[in-house]
Order: structure tokens, then sequence, then C-alpha cells
């Protein structure tokens, strides 16, 4: 039985787990890096990391800022924990990819995929990151601008306290918002799925997204499931990376 090798280290700051397949751990890989979802961690997606390393892949799944071994309470602020963390990712990617470049070589292929926050992740990567070569979004949204505005009418909505310099506060993000600027995506294959029914993240904005962008290199699945990702979906994540690098080489 294939077997894989599951380093846990630092990376700088940042907690990862680095699974690759055994004897092949000090080798220049394909590279993915993976994003876990808001209030789970690193561990809850080595099950894809797994079946990534088996297809050859080297993966490293990062904690991100306030979870797993970095795990610190939310804010009594809406969304300012969550907006945060992803935030963090987006600065640290360049990071976790220069440690790889440094100890194994310049990977022949960069993959980025992650789940639910993971996913917007993804999506606010590729506005910015033109090495990456494919990207995987899970059950997030291209429409991070929407998002914000959406948490923010709800919490005022609800009665929380807000800053009122909220928008100057999340600045950044219309920056990062890919369906505001989807040309960035190129030629890039992109794998997305969503659940219709999603209870969390709006199926209907990816289901725009997608529509409005037909001259994009897509491979949509949409389903009718709720905010979970299963096994058959891992494994349709990893045949799409490793299409796509074999296309490539």
């Amino acid at each position: 039985m294939s077997k894989v090798h599951i380093d846990s280290e630092m990376i700088g700051h940042v907690p990862v787990l680095i699974v690759s397949p055994v004897g092949r751990e000090k080798e220049n890989l394909p590279l993915i890096v993976f994003y876990h979802g808001w209030q789970i961690n690193k561990q809850l997606v080595l099950t894809q990391g797994r079946k990534l390393a088996l297809a050859g892949f080297r993966a490293v799944l990062p904690d991100a800022q306030n979870h797993g071994a970095r795990f610190q309470p939310s804010s009594n602020i809406p969304s300012m924990t969550f907006l945060n963390s992803i935030h963090t990712n987006l600065f640290e990617f360049g990071y976790i990819v220069n440690y790889v470049q440094n100890n194994f070589g310049e990977p022949p292929f960069i993959g980025v995929g992650g789940l639910s926050m993971g996913g917007m992740t993804t999506a606010a990567l590729l506005t910015h990151h033109p090495e990456i070569d494919a990207a995987a979004i899970l059950m997030g949204t291209t429409k991070l601008t929407k998002y914000r505005d959406t948490i923010f009418h709800h919490a005022s909505q609800a009665g929380y306290w807000m800053p009122e310099d909220f928008f100057d506060l999340t600045n950044w993000m219309p920056k990062y918002d890919l369906s505001e600027q989807p040309h960035l995506v190129g030629d890039r294959p992109l794998f997305i799925w969503h659940g219709r029914y999603d209870e969390k993240v709006p199926f209907e904005d990816m289901e725009t997204f997608v529509g409005d962008n037909p001259q994009l290199n897509l491979e949509v699945s949409f389903q009718d499931r709720r905010h979970l990702v299963e096994v058959d979906t891992m494994n349709d994540v990893t045949d799409f990376f490793t299409k796509h690098y074999n296309n490539k080489i």
C-alpha cells in the first residue's frame, strides 16, 4: 500500500504540515498549498493532503492565523478575526513558497486550493500571484467585497457594534476581489466546487461568477449538497491538479 510522509514544521512563525510521497521527501516536487476553513485547522484537510501526496505532489497545509496551533479566541467585533485570518494567509503565501524554493528548489508547478475561508483565500491569491499555475476553490467565493458588505449589513442590523471606519480598515479587499477583475485569472485552470444548499457561503455568488465568465478556463462542479466537502470532491481536486500538472510538463 502506498504511503505518505508527513512533517510537522514551522515555516518561520507559520505551523504547517508538509505531506509528500514516501522516499521523495527531499525531491523537488510540484507544490500545492492548501488552506483550511474557518474555525478548523490543518489537521482537518490532511485527507486532501494525503491524496495529493499519493499523486506525487508536495502538499503544504498551513494553520491560518487564529486557528489550530495559532488559536486565539475570536474577537467580539463581528468579522474581525475572520477577515484578519484571510488577510494573514495572503501575507504568508509568498513566504511559504519561498521556503519551499530555498529548501527543495523551484517547484515545477504551483497550485493553490482551499475550502470555505481557504477558498476565499485562494480566489484572492489569484489576483496577485501569476506564478500560480492552477487553483481550486471549494465552498468559497470570488466576491470578497460583497461578502464583507453582507457581514457588515447583517451585524449592523443585529445591533452589533461595528467600527465607523470599517470600510477603510478593509480597503485591501477590493484589490483582492477576483469577481471584479476576472481577467487576472488569464488562461489558468480554475476548479470550482459548491453545494447548491450551502448555508454559509452563498451558492448564488459562485453561480453568477461562473455565468459571467465563460471566457475563463473553469472546471465547475455544482452539487445538491450543503457546506461540506466529501471524499469524492477531494478526489476530484487531486485529479484536477494532476491533469494540469501533466499538461504543463
